[in-house]
């Protein structure tokens, strides 16, 4: 590395052909004094991650399924880049010692394991995996602060929370905002006919399809909530989730004086996730601005539970607490594949998730194997009830 290049910041994005990760890749792009690519990651996508490597020449590409090792390992042979495969090469490429960030990008159960073995290694940790907190929030708490490891979120929600905080001034509440999908206004007699084509359709925001219908289901807010838990250190009865359409006030926090502080802005991922790489500074950007003028009116009501029952259910995991959280995620992540395959309906995926809440085995203070163990067994149970 040349001399005028040993202060950039070396990234490791794992999950770098998903939503998150391709925003990312844009922002280091915009700034390539300041950061620069170490190891990019994906699952399946083999030739967008080739197309990354080319690009970005990063130290090492990996890509999780095995299957497609060949083909990158072929396509990429004439650079300098190291290749693997497999989950076991990402949790472990995580702790090379010229990481500085390590963006946790990937979906689902699968970004827990890298994201503690990087926490370990006393990297700053970009999360955008929320499922890594809504598993296992408190080994994952413990771990930060014996390794001495920061953990910026990603999420605009807890970014905005983040941003909103003051230093030693007690927190009353915080308010997490939701645009409401795109069934915000469907009767529930609709939503049981719901098309994956029509859930897959969001108002705002541009994601994968997995956070996608997790957020016409309300299922992304309730992780959400259990994620602002363990990042803020707060009690349940603190965390209160309002509808807010237009996405433009991101969450707030009220103190114990009542005033609030929100933070607002166009929905824009890249603002979050810039954040989370340069911070505490914060980057020029030539993002287009808020202009007031095309938001006179935004709005606030409440979700009706009855409405998004998957928000009520992680409430009701939240205070179980224990591997509660963690069965509430894989039963969704089974849930939400088969409602992908037309296997079961998008009402159908609360029922499954409740069933599964209720048959799985339960835990009060659980271990990193306690965890491994409630998630194969929740899904197991989950898949056992759609075959029936």
């Amino acid at each position: 590395m040349k001399e005028n290049d040993q202060k950039k910041k070396q990234i490791a994005i794992l999950g770098s052909t998903g939503s998150i990760g391709t925003q990312a890749l844009e922002v280091i792009q915009a700034h390539p004094d300041r950061f620069e690519i170490y190891v990019l990651t994906a699952n399946n996508q083999i030739d967008l991650l080739i197309k990354q490597a080319r690009q970005f020449m990063p130290e090492a590409v990996i890509i999780a399924n095995k299957g497609h090792y060949e083909k990158l390992k072929n396509a990429l042979a004439d650079l300098p880049i190291k290749v693997y495969a497999g989950s076991d090469a990402i949790a472990q490429i995580v702790a090379s010692k010229p990481i500085d960030i390590v963006l946790t990008a990937m979906v689902g159960y699968s970004g827990l394991k890298p994201t503690i073995q990087a926490i370990k290694a006393g990297k700053t940790i970009a999360l955008s995996n929320k499922e890594t907190m809504v598993v296992a929030g408190e080994i994952i708490n413990a771990l930060a602060i014996k390794h001495n490891a920061s953990i910026l979120p990603v999420d605009s929600e807890h970014s905005a929370i983040f941003q909103c905080l003051e230093y030693d001034n007690p927190v009353e509440k915080v308010i997490l905002t939701a645009s409401g999908g795109p069934f915000l206004t469907t009767s529930l007699e609709n939503l049981a006919t719901v098309t994956k084509k029509q859930a897959l359709r969001h108002p705002n925001w541009n994601m994968g399809a997995k956070v996608t219908i997790d957020s016409a289901s309300m299922m992304n807010k309730g992780f959400e909530v259990i994620e602002a838990k363990w990042l803020f250190n707060l009690k349940s009865e603190q965390i209160e989730v309002v509808i807010h359409p237009q996405s433009i006030i991101h969450s707030m926090v009220q103190f114990q004086d009542g005033s609030i502080k929100a933070q607002m802005g166009l929905p824009d991922m890249k603002i979050p996730i810039q954040l989370a790489f340069s911070y505490p500074e914060r980057l020029k950007t030539n993002y287009q601005r808020l202009d007031f003028e095309q938001y006179s009116s935004l709005t606030f009501e409440k979700p009706d539970l009855k409405h998004f029952r998957n928000l009520s259910l992680a409430y009701y995991a939240m205070e179980q607490g224990g591997t509660m959280p963690c069965v509430l995620n894989a039963a969704n992540e089974v849930a939400v594949e088969a409602f992908l395959h037309d296997h079961i309906g998008f009402l159908e995926m609360s029922e499954l998730i409740e069933r599964t809440m209720q048959k799985s085995s339960f835990m009060t203070n659980p271990t990193y194997e306690d965890y491994v163990a409630s998630d194969a067994e929740a899904r197991k149970v989950a898949i056992e009830f759609i075959k029936h």
